[in-house]
Parts: structure tokens; C-alpha cells; sequence
């Protein structure tokens, strides 16, 4: 079994401690739910905006793009350039909507608008959102420290959740954020420094880095015809805008900040703070990914070491012969993954490996944090009060908040154990949101924009949009025989098409019913 250096596993003792102490610092402010959700609106918007930026660094991130990019290209950093027309939406319309409704949830008032039929289904869209995007992050954090210290995934996934359980439900909202604040520096230095190692380690350095990049098309974002049945350009930023939408719009992790700030202006700096620092940032681990490429394309015996270990895991219980042809068969979009672990392992000096380490740590630990609060407070206020107990003292809207954040902490952590195994984190991620995250935004905007709709339309709407969201999902598994049935789009898609579909029904719908009345005048009339 493969163990840290007592130096490296000092710092990330230290660090852990420190996010523990946090919480406990915290807790003595934690009277109440209201402390617990929103911080009594105290917090500065440059601290909310770190919170947003850490949030969206999560560990997918951290591993799963730089994996993305040495296995194919920049296609996904398309992603990140859709941000500021999302922040632009979010910040013009959707927070000043929120601070005036004064609401901790994000689908209140959606019960207001359709009845509690479309509360109750935003919230479970959003809560399998964040056992998703729990799940994701748990293993992408087991991938990295496994490939360092040995041990299974499981018992990694177990104390690291344990850990974040601690301070999360010690501290509330106000521990989450500002451990974010100083995760978000870590997370920016640990990258730094891995980018900075590999290009030392490089032969050539950034030319060389340049030359078997562009050779091999590692910078490009991708087609730009207009195809949608693939990752093209289009595709990701349709995807990303949608997506992106979705966060700084509705989703329970960023609306719940806005409420955690002094004043509507306080809450817009703080979405283009972290639209500021994520866009550049985020192309860092692209750069990352295309440099790691670099260096294993000239290092091909440590290529072929990282082929074998997939191989092995691959085939537990294969002959050396049978991993060996495997290994050789892997392409890099295989074993993408795996490639940052490994350089850590191989490359990454004592000391700078704890640092790097601890960054991972915080990449996982910041998303993990604040999709536990948010669950919490989304479970607390619109399920358990909403249809089992309205009245809840003090003392027992936060005991309710307690329970519920160390259940979804642990949900999260079964999630993430049921995902090991995935070729890549960021697609399986991806896949998983584009599906939960569709429905929702389509109902969410239709309620906004279209003040005509009523119940029955929306609900129609949402029917249908779920059946198309469904068949789309499904659609690879139908048989060849009934091959014409299939969907043809890529499967990011799937969130594009959802959203349209609820909200372009419910607009028609609306607008044929508010014909028929005319219609049967004119009838009487005549």
C-alpha cells in the first residue's frame, strides 16, 4: 500500500482540522433555522461571490476536466464561455425577484404560481440534482486519493463525508461559506502549481506543449457546424446556457446566497465575482489536461503505466496477458481520469503534494457542503413543514435542519459509492444534471415569463416535457428493430429540449385557451 510523506500528511491533516474548527467556530452564532439557512443577511457580497466560485470548482473540475481535455479537447471549455449571458439573466431578473419575494426557498413560489404539485416536483428535480452532483464529487475526490494513498474508495468517500458532515451541521450556512472563501484560494494555487510542475517537467516546456497540442487538435472547441447530434460547439453552449441558467436561476445552492447578502446589489457583485474568476480559472484545467497530454505523449512508458493500472482495474482477476492486450487497446479519452492522480503520484514533490492534495480536498468539500445545506433546507422547508408540520420552535427547525443535512451527506456518499466504475466523471455528471435539471428549469421559466399560464397548462406541459426528457434518455436502449424511435441528439441535449418543450407547450396551451372564450362568443353571437 502506496503512503504520503509525514509532511504531506500534515498539511492535509491541518487543513482538515481548520475546515472542522470553522464549523465549531460558527456553531455558537447558530441559534436558530433562520442563522442556519441564511446567515441573517449578514455576509459581504465578495464572500458570496468566492462561495459561488468555490461551488462551481468543484472536484468535476479539478479531475474530471483536465481528464476531459487530454482525452479529447476544448469542447467542454464552451461550457464556461456560456457563463456571463446566464450571469446577465440571473442578475437582471432573477435576483431582484427572489429578494423581493423574501423566500429562503428557490420553489416556493412556484406552489404560489401552480399549486403544490409544481413545488413538490421542482424539489425532488433539485434534490436528485445534488445527490448527483454529490455522488460525482465524492468519487472524483476517492479517484485521486486512492491512486496516493492506497486505500479503497469507500473509506475514503466515508471520511472525508464524515468530516464535511461535521462542520457543515456545526456551522450552517455562514461555516459553508467562508470555508469556501478559503477553499476557493487553495483550489486556484493548487492548480497553479500542478500546471506550473508539469510545464517544468515538460521537455521543450510551452512550445513543445503547443506543437503536440495543435498537432493533435487538443485546443479546439470543437465542430462548429450545425450539427446536434454531437458534442459540437453549439451543442455545449446551448447546454452550458441552459445549465448555467439553471444554477444561478433556480438552483437552491445560489439562490439560498442571495439571501445571505445585504442588498440586491451586494447579491449581483457577487455573481459576477465568481463569473470573473471561474471563466479563466476553469480554462486552466483545460490547459492542464492539454499539457498532461503533452508530456505522456513524449513520456510513453508512464502512458503505458497509466494504460495497465485501468486495464487492471478493468480486469481484476485477468491473466497479465489478457490486461496487457487491454491496456494496449485504451485510447486517452479511457484513461483521462486517471492521468492527474498519476502524475501527482510520480512527479509532484514532498510538501507541494499535501498543498495539492488539500486543493482536491477543497474542490469536493465546498460543492459537497453547500449541496448538503441547500438539500436541507429545501427538505426542512418545503416537504417537512410544508405537508407534516408547519409550526417548528426554534429549537426544532434546526434539530430538523441537523437530521436532514448528515442524511443527505450520507446519501451523497452512497451515491458516489454507486458511481465507481464510470469511464468520466464530467460526462457521467453532465448526463445526470442535463435529466433532473430539465423539467425544472422549463417549469421555472414558464411561471416567470408566461404570466398567462395557468395550473393546467403548466402541469400538461410538464407531463409532456417529462415523457420527451424520458424517451430521450432511454431512447439508446430501444432496439434496433424500433431503431427509428430513437432520438438522435446528443445527450446533452436532453436538458436543452426538456426546458424547451415545458415552457414552448405551456405557451401554446395558454394561448389556445385564451382563444376559446372569442370562439364560443362568436358562436352565440351568430
Amino acid at each position: 500500500m502506496k503512503t504520503l510523506p509525514i509532511i504531506d500528511l500534515l498539511i492535509i491533516g491541518i487543513y482538515l482540522v481548520s475546515m472542522v474548527a470553522v464549523g465549531i467556530y460558527f456553531s455558537r452564532k447558530t441559534k436558530n433555522a433562520t442563522q442556519f439557512t441564511t446567515a441573517s443577511g449578514r455576509i459581504p457580497g465578495w464572500a458570496i461571490g468566492m462561495s459561488l466560485y468555490a461551488t462551481f470548482l468543484s472536484s468535476n473540475t479539478f479531475l474530471g476536466v483536465p481528464g476531459k481535455s487530454f482525452g479529447s479537447n476544448w469542447n467542454s471549455f464552451v461550457f464556461s464561455l456560456s457563463m456571463p449571458l446566464a450571469a446577465w439573466v440571473a442578475a437582471r431578473f432573477f435576483v431582484p425577484f427572489y429578494r423581493h419575494t423574501g423566500e429562503v426557498s428557490a420553489y416556493t413560489h412556484l406552489e404560489h404560481r401552480f399549486g403544490p404539485w409544481a413545488r413538490t416536483y421542482a424539489v425532488v428535480c433539485f434534490l436528485l440534482t445534488q445527490l448527483a452532483r454529490m455522488g460525482s464529487i465524492f468519487l472524483g475526490i476517492a479517484l485521486s486519493l486512492q491512486a496516493l494513498t492506497g486505500f479503497p474508495m469507500q473509506t475514503i468517500m466515508i471520511v472525508v463525508g464524515a468530516c464535511i458532515v461535521l462542520y457543515t451541521v456545526l456551522g450552517g450556512i455562514e461555516a459553508v461559506i467562508w470555508t469556501e472563501v478559503v477553499q476557493g484560494v487553495v483550489k486556484t494555487v493548487g492548480a497553479l502549481v500542478i500546471l506550473g510542475l508539469v510545464i517544468y517537467e515538460m521537455p521543450g516546456g510551452i512550445e513543445r506543449i503547443i506543437d503536440i497540442g495543435q498537432a493533435d487538435h487538443k485546443f479546439s472547441l470543437g465542430s462548429f457546424s450545425p450539427d446536434f447530434t454531437q458534442a459540437t460547439f453549439w451543442v455545449v453552449l446551448l447546454y452550458g446556457f441552459f445549465m448555467n441558467l439553471n444554477n444561478f436561476g433556480m438552483d437552491q445552492n445560489y439562490v439560498q446566497r442571495y439571501h445571505t447578502t445585504t442588498s440586491i446589489r451586494e447579491a449581483t457583485k457577487s455573481i459576477w465575482l465568481c463569473v470573473y474568476l471561474y471563466v479563466p480559472i476553469s480554462m486552466i484545467f483545460f490547459v492542464i489536461g492539454s499539457s498532461l497530454y503533452a508530456y505522456y505523449q513524449t513520456n510513453p512508458e508512464l502512458l503505458h503505466a497509466v494504460q495497465m493500472q485501468v486495464a487492471t482495474e478493468r480486469l481484476p482477476h485477468g491473466t497479465p496477458d489478457a490486461i496487457q492486450r487491454l491496456a494496449l487497446t485504451l485510447s486517452p479519452a479511457d484513461i483521462g481520469d486517471k492521468v492527474m492522480p498519476n502524475f501527482m503520484v510520480t512527479k509532484v514533490p514532498t510538501g507541494l503534494l499535501g498543498l495539492i492534495v488539500a486543493a482536491i480536498l477543497s474542490a469536493a468539500m465546498s460543492t459537497i457542503s453547500s449541496g448538503m445545506n441547500a438539500s436541507a433546507t429545501v427538505f426542512s422547508v418545503d416537504i417537512y413543514q410544508r405537508y407534516i408540520k408547519k409550526d417548528l420552535s426554534a429549537k426544532q427547525g434546526l434539530r430538523l435542519l441537523y437530521i436532514a443535512t448528515t442524511c443527505f451527506g450520507l446519501l451523497g456518499m452512497t451515491v458516489g459509492i454507486a458511481m465507481i466504475g464510470v469511464k468520466s466523471i464530467l460526462d457521467v455528471w453532465w448526463l445526470l444534471s442535463g435529466i433532473f435539471a430539465g423539467g425544472m428549469l422549463g417549469l421555472f421559466l414558464l411561471g416567470i415569463i408566461s404570466r398567462r399560464t395557468r395550473n393546467p397548462e403548466a402541469l400538461a406541459a410538464t407531463v409532456v416535457g417529462l415523457l420527451v426528457i424520458i424517451w430521450m434518455t432511454f431512447s439508446p436502449q430501444i432496439p434496433d428493430d424500433y431503431g427509428f424511435l430513437r432520438s438522435h441528439l446528443q445527450s446533452n441535449m436532453i436538458m436543452v429540449v426538456g426546458t424547451l418543450t415545458i415552457f414552448l407547450v405551456g405557451v401554446l396551451l395558454s394561448s389556445l385557451r385564451s382563444k376559446i372564450p372569442d370562439s364560443v362568443e362568436e358562436v352565440c353571437e351568430s
